[in-house]
């Protein structure tokens, strides 16, 4: 029979507060059920172990991460009018701690430490529905700024992975004393600066240089 919605949401909820917590390896199947409120048979008869549990607990939460991301992206880069300016601004709240998001990035640091440990197809999906997909629509932002002529990414994909630690990577790595809005926008500066669309003058003259070939 299948699982009622609601009790499902419980199971799932429930295990990525104990995964998110405990990790992988540590949390055993009588823990994550009383901290979701079901019964051990209930796991076992809905996934069968812990591995399948841990598996729909991270793809569904990274479901849920990433449709909140991209939303956020679309807001903050689906109208560029100052390039800095909003490059600042998307660096400034992709660094920002969000409530919402906060469990999945805990489990997400107990997957790293835990790695060894996890079916390689499960971190393989986990990285297709969640990072890469939030990825591709990073870049899809940043190849229609450069459709415009105000980036020049030839890889937008990579891009966008350089954007994201060059801002928010790089708030994280230097710890929470430090000045988050003068780290973003050195990073935004050096991203600006590597990613410069060419002069005027030197498109007129590759272009003429094209033409000749």
């Amino acid at each position: 029979m299948p699982m009622r919605p609601d009790k499902q949401r419980a199971l799932l909820d429930g295990a990525l507060r104990l995964f998110a917590r405990d990790g992988y390896t540590r949390a055993g199947i009588d823990a994550l059920a009383a901290e979701a409120g079901v019964s051990s048979r209930t796991i076992y008869n809905h996934y069968g172990d812990k591995a399948a549990l841990f598996r729909a607990v991270i793809l569904d939460s990274s479901d849920r991460v990433a449709e909140h991301q991209i939303a956020l992206a679309d807001k903050l880069l689906g109208r560029v009018i100052d390039l800095e300016s909003d490059l600042v601004e998307f660096g400034t709240r992709w660094a920002a701690h969000d409530p919402d998001t906060e469990l999945h990035f805990a489990l997400v640091r107990q997957i790293r430490a835990d790695i060894d440990h996890i079916d390689p197809g499960t971190v393989a999906a986990w990285h297709q529905r969640g990072p890469l997909r939030v990825r591709e629509a990073l870049a899809a932002h940043l190849r229609r700024l450069s459709d415009r002529g105000l980036l020049a990414a030839d890889d937008p994909s990579m891009a966008a992975l350089h954007l994201v630690q060059l801002t928010a990577g790089s708030v994280a790595a230097a710890g929470p004393d430090a000045d988050r809005d003068a780290i973003v926008r050195a990073g935004v500066g050096v991203f600006l600066r590597a990613y410069a669309p060419a002069e005027p003058s030197a498109r007129k003259q590759h272009g003429a240089t094209a033409r000749r070939q």
